[in-house]
């Protein structure tokens, strides 16, 4: 086990912001795309629902 030193802390730290950032990027196209498309049926929209 390697010790765990502020650079490592940092780095973990912006790896789990860009990780946070990439979801809400992910949900806010859905989002938009769900908005833009509406031929797109029940079931899709309730999946990505239940997802988020």
């Amino acid at each position: 086990m390697p010790q765990m030193s502020p650079m490592w802390w940092s780095l973990l730290f912006i790896l789990f912001m860009s990780m946070y950032m990439l979801m809400m990027m992910i949900m806010y196209t859905h989002n938009t795309y769900k908005i833009s498309n509406h031929k797109t049926p029940s079931s899709v929209n309730s999946n990505i629902n239940w997802k988020w």
